[in-house]
């Protein structure tokens, strides 16, 4: 039985694969990814070939054909190479592209690349999906520079060796320059570069996750928040650099039932944010924003983090929560400075101190090392309204209120 679904299985690629499509070929979890024209098998059924590798029927668990779409900027313009992806359809608009797919059965994966000063692209879709940035440098004059409508998982590649460039317009309706209504998975050795003009610069409705093969990403600027993330956020690598954002730095916010207020049970890990690599450097430059902000706990395994407080009220790192700090998957050093003065809200004239850190729940350091300095009027370094607690292992130099 296996030999003839198998069978049918190779006939249906080879039809799949003269139009060029990629195919992927899975032996116990692993995929072998090509691009070919043809794939020829023994008579027996026992082995088959693409390109210059042999594989044995045996062996192999299963076969995807992938549907890629190229779009292409070119200043005015753009062009969109479907290739034979079913059930897909773009339609362009100058260098303004709109993306709708209706397939709900065929994994799709998108390359965009090129150039314009004004364009965009938004997608629309119900299936898992990929996105490359391969040399991408997209300023829109029409809302997002990228907006993705999928609710499910998309996974964000920055190609290996690029740099990418994302602009949004000033005075839309659009909530970031970049974003994303699922859980927007980044991954890719490359770069990124955003800037927000209305609101945020990257913002995903679920979760964000940055995988530990992530290059860099930069915010030049942003009218609100830098990053915005609903439900959590987790970086395991890659390289923050958030400045010149008039809202928080990298801030979660927890996803809400249609009351807007009560969370939902249902969302993983809402409200939380993990860091256990990588590198995040942030300034908290405009009155009363935080660098982090974070409304459940946060959890810090690993990483470097080079923080500045410098706006009126401003916080370095704000955890509604608990914070645990160790150093379980890399060694973890904070250093933070806070140097902004006293702010006072214009309406209810309470006022708000700089500090490095607040955390209103437990601050738990078992290992890793924390640098605070507070050298702003009024300024303070660490404030905990609950427990602290600190192992012999870890290292923490601060001035601390509890």
């Amino acid at each position: 039985m296996r030999q003839i679904l198998f069978t049918g299985l190779l006939l249906c690629c080879a039809l799949a694969s003269r139009a060029q499509e990629q195919i992927r070929i899975w032996q116990s979890g692993n995929d072998t990814r090509l691009t070919t024209t043809e794939m020829p098998f023994s008579d027996d059924g026992s082995t088959f070939t693409v390109g210059d590798l042999t594989f044995d029927t045996s062996t192999v668990d299963s076969i995807t054909v992938v549907h890629t779409v190229y779009v292409t900027f070119a200043g005015e313009t753009a062009t969109v190479d479907l290739g034979h992806a079913p059930d897909v359809v773009a339609t362009t608009d100058g260098a303004h592209v709109s993306i709708v797919s209706t397939n709900t059965k065929n994994e799709l994966e998108f390359v965009l690349q090129g150039e314009s000063s004004q364009g965009s692209l938004t997608y629309t879709g119900s299936l898992k999906c990929k996105f490359y940035l391969n040399g991408l440098n997209l300023t829109s004059d029409r809302g997002a520079a990228i907006d993705i409508q999928c609710g499910k998982r998309v996974d964000l590649i920055l190609v290996s060796g690029t740099d990418n460039y994302l602009t949004d317009a000033a005075g839309g309706t659009q909530k970031a320059a970049l974003y994303c209504k699922g859980h927007l998975e980044v991954e890719g050795s490359g770069s990124l570069t955003v800037k927000g003009n209305t609101r945020h610069a990257i913002a995903s409705k679920e979760y964000m996750q940055l995988k530990k093969s992530t290059g860099s990403i930069t915010v030049t600027g942003a009218v609100s928040d830098a990053m915005h993330v609903g439900q959590y956020f987790l970086m395991s690598g890659g390289s923050l650099n958030l400045t010149g954002q008039g809202g928080d730095g990298l801030q979660v916010e927890v996803v809400t039932l249609s009351d807007d207020v009560t969370p939902d049970p249902d969302k993983e890990d809402n409200g939380q944010m993990y860091i256990k690599g990588g590198t995040i450097t942030i300034e908290a430059a405009a009155d009363d924003v935080k660098g982090i902000k974070v409304p459940g706990n946060l959890t810090v395994s690993g990483g470097t983090f080079q923080l500045l407080a410098s706006g009126n009220g401003s916080k370095g790192i704000s955890v509604a929560g608990n914070m645990l700090v160790n150093e379980d998957d890399n060694t973890t050093l904070m250093r933070i400075r806070a140097t902004g003065g006293m702010y006072e809200d214009p309406e209810t004239e309470e006022e708000s101190r700089c500090m490095g850190i607040k955390v209103t729940g437990n601050l738990t350091v078992n290992a890793g090392t924390i640098q605070v300095s507070n050298t702003g009027s009024g300024s303070r370094g660490i404030k905990i309204d609950g427990t602290y607690t600190k192992s012999a292992n870890a290292t923490v130099q601060a001035n601390i209120k509890n």
